[in-house]
């Protein structure tokens, strides 16, 4: 049984050391040969000194190295934080610093670019360079690290034990990010990692057989979870910087894909393409937000043989629910049951359970619940508290994910995503889901993408503002807001319609960007008083 997330690696070697592990731009690792990068990175870690469970940061696009370096960190007996290369160098140097990295993996570009804030991150004593040819930036900033080029030690390695790990121990710190506030670590154990895994390729049948595309961000939970999943069965990964949707239903083709995951936004862009025959995809999945009606049936269409799983997750406890294939016809809206070793609960905010269709907090509970958020005490106890319904004879109480999500959960047990605490909109006193103006919204069929948003208003407290992008029109304007008032109730029909000037803002992880647009929008109602 494998008890640690690198282990999964070693596994398949053993079993199939001729398997293909990684693609990349054309070249091919097996996973003989990924075990014994892996196991090389372990050995360079330990002979720069890194000790059990300090952090090593991986500062790269999608390519070998990165996967090398973050199983080579955790087969060290240290901790990998991937951090999404997307982000700046402000981001970069706040996730360095706050969870006190010792080692980062980067390459010389990317080191130029961190040149100025590199004094932040204190702990740092280490920069491996991935990559040879071009110099280190010249600047006194970077005095008192040492710079280690992994081409050339590689070979010059000795044999030095591992730390001793057990599947309680951290493994992974991944940085959830948005538009405002500091980002914040959230603490993987194997136990965590494994976990996920086994239940997530469980559900989806993943067999060594598989093909899976990695487009998401590795640092996104989902994205890592390309890789977790396709380990532990043996499969095959084909790494790819996402570049445009043709690229993806192209990359699809050519590598003979079986299983393709992304977030909503990105499937948008998808459904509008020509799959043509696409006949190797076994299953798409999505998380990170509700697909929304329209695009699932695009989708249907163009891929009427793929299985598609709409799953619902958090990064503190990695996935939560799933729907199956077969209800999707049913019941499209829902985000399904618990996978499996996992316990989702509908609770009032004391705690105790609601009954069916009656909206209240997800609270996730089982073996996925996250370590909680590194070096945040407050968030922590916020978010990570005692299981509902315990026997209070019990010594010490289990912490399950209070998720901060309203679900409701029907008389058959199939959960439905009503929206985040965060992102509920307050209007004149009603709390409306933008969920539910958006799915009205794309049923219109005059848009293929939007987002509802709240902003101040000097009398509802807030009001709606849907914002489409310019490439939609703004002609359609006036019919949409008619669409909307024929299909909601007065309070949730959007006050405007705001043209955006290109494609909707993203996070790093390609989600539509709502605290950006709310920012960047909040003024406006206050603006037109004036």
């Amino acid at each position: 049984m494998t008890n640690l997330v690198h282990e999964f690696i070693f596994h398949a070697a053993s079993a199939s050391p001729d398997a293909e592990a990684l693609v990349y731009q054309g070249h091919r690792l097996g996973y003989a040969g990924l075990a014994t990068q892996v196991d090389a990175m372990a050995q360079l870690l330990l002979e720069l000194r890194i000790n059990a469970g300090e952090r090593v940061a991986i500062y790269l696009e999608k390519r070998f190295e990165a996967v090398v370096g973050m199983f080579g960190a955790a087969a060290a007996g240290a901790v990998f934080v991937p951090v999404n290369p997307l982000l700046k160098s402000a981001q970069v140097a706040h996730i360095l610093a706050d969870c006190n990295v010792k080692i980062l993996i980067t390459t010389t570009d990317r080191l130029a670019a961190l040149a100025d804030v590199m004094q932040q991150s204190r702990d740092l004593h280490t920069v491996i360079i991935v990559g040879s040819g071009a110099a280190l930036p010249n600047s006194s900033l970077l005095q008192g690290i040492d710079f280690v080029y992994w081409d050339e030690v590689c070979h010059k390695l000795r044999s030095l034990a591992r730390h001793r790990r057990i599947d309680s121990d951290m493994a992974a710190i991944l940085y959830t990010s948005g538009s405002t506030g500091r980002a914040k670590g959230v603490v993987l154990s194997h136990r965590n990692m494994v976990a996920g895994a086994v239940s997530v390729a469980g559900y989806l049948g993943n067999t060594a057989q598989d093909r899976i595309l990695a487009a998401l961000p590795l640092s996104f939970d989902y994205g890592l979870s390309q890789l977790t999943t396709a380990f532990y069965a043996g499969a095959s990964v084909v790494l790819m910087n996402y570049l445009f949707p043709p690229d993806i239903v192209r990359a699809v083709k050519t590598e003979r894909i079986t299983g393709l995951a992304a977030v909503p936004p990105l499937w948008h862009q998808l459904a509008q393409q020509d799959w043509g025959d696409a006949s190797s995809l076994r299953y798409i999945t999505n998380s990170g937000g509700a697909l929304q009606r329209p695009t699932l049936d695009k989708m249907r269409a163009a891929l009427p043989a793929t299985q598609i799983y709409l799953m619902y997750g958090l990064t503190e406890a990695f996935r939560s629910t799933f729907l199956p294939p077969s209800e999707i016809a049913t019941r499209p809206n829902s985000i399904g049951r618990a996978i499996p070793n996992a316990e989702v609960i509908v609770v009032r905010p004391d705690g105790t359970l609601c009954e069916p269709n009656e909206p209240g907090e997800l609270v996730h509970r089982g073996a996925l619940v996250a370590m909680g958020y590194w070096n945040n005490p407050e968030k922590t106890a916020r978010h990570f508290k005692p299981a509902p319904g315990q026997d209070k004879a019990l010594p010490f109480a289990e912490i399950a994910v209070w998720s901060g999500d309203t679900v409701r959960l029907d008389e058959e047990g199939f959960l439905y995503f009503i929206g985040r605490d965060d992102d509920m909109i307050k209007v004149s006193g009603y709390r409306v889901s933008p969920y539910e103006v958006e799915e009205v919204v794309y049923a219109t069929g005059l848009v293929a993408e939007a987002a509802a948003i709240g902003v101040p208003h000097p009398q509802l407290g807030q009001a709606i503002i849907v914002v489409v992008p310019r490439a939609d029109g703004m002609s359609s304007a006036q019919a949409l807001l008619k669409g909307c008032q024929s299909r909601l109730p007065s309070y949730m029909v959007p006050a405007h319609v705001e043209e955006w000037a290109d494609m909707l803002p993203r996070t790093p992880n390609g989600k539509i960007d709502r605290k950006f647009l709310q920012l960047s929008l909040a003024s406006f109602f206050t603006d037109q008083v004036k």
